[in-house]
């Protein structure tokens, strides 16, 4: 019985004769992490994550931070936190609807990937404090990885900027306010305290005069 594939996923290896490449990978994968993948994501500066809402819909989202934003607490554990967004809360919310998660990371210097496939949740106030808070961070999300594993890195095409955002939160959590706020459909819809925020940095400003968020 396989904990990765299905029978639509074996109906595709059969096609194309993988079926004994496939559970090869999957005999590979494992449920803690080791060296490897601690080095490998505790020096990561972003992932992508893929969740799944309470119908079943998927959302993929980058996460970026300075390298050891995501930290290993555990075995099987590591600890990501979320910092401003816009407002959405798409991938929280998932978290909390299904747990079901999985995370990409990526190497694009020497092309490599991980896949960390597993349940998270959204740690409590008390949490947070014995695992060690995070400047600038709304929340911090605890996930369970129940497969780990390496992709092939053969399509990946190498990026030379190592430059972080400058919208990460520094030491003491405080960040630049986002210019997309600013924007003049967007602004109205915002908390009481951002729209003080969008006066004080010069007041809304139209679509042609955004610049980005650099």
């Amino acid at each position: 019985m396989s904990g990765l594939y299905g029978e639509r996923h074996r109906f595709f290896q059969d096609q194309h004769g993988t079926r004994r490449l496939a559970e090869r990978l999957e005999s590979l994968a494992h449920g803690e992490f080791d060296p490897q993948d601690r080095e490998f994501i505790e020096r990561a500066n972003m992932f992508f994550l893929a969740t799944l809402d309470e119908r079943g819909r998927p959302t993929v989202s980058y996460k970026g931070g300075a390298p050891g934003f995501v930290r290993i607490t555990g075995r099987s554990e590591l600890v990501y936190p979320v910092y401003d967004g816009n407002g959405m809360f798409l991938s929280l919310g998932n978290i909390v609807s299904t747990s079901e998660i999985g995370m990409l990371f990526i190497d694009f210097q020497s092309p490599r990937r991980l896949r960390v496939q597993g349940t998270a949740r959204v740690l409590t106030s008390t949490e947070v404090k014995s695992v060690g808070e995070v400047p600038g961070a709304q929340y911090l999300v605890q996930v369970t990885a129940h497969h780990i594993f390496v992709n092939c890195g053969r399509y990946i095409h190498k990026f030379g900027n190592e430059t972080l955002s400058p919208h990460l939160p520094d030491e003491q959590g405080h960040q630049p306010f986002p210019a997309w706020k600013r924007l003049d459909f967007i602004s109205d819809s915002l908390s009481a305290g951002d729209q003080g925020k969008v006066q004080k940095a010069g007041g809304p400003i139209g679509i042609d005069a955004y610049r980005g968020e650099d």
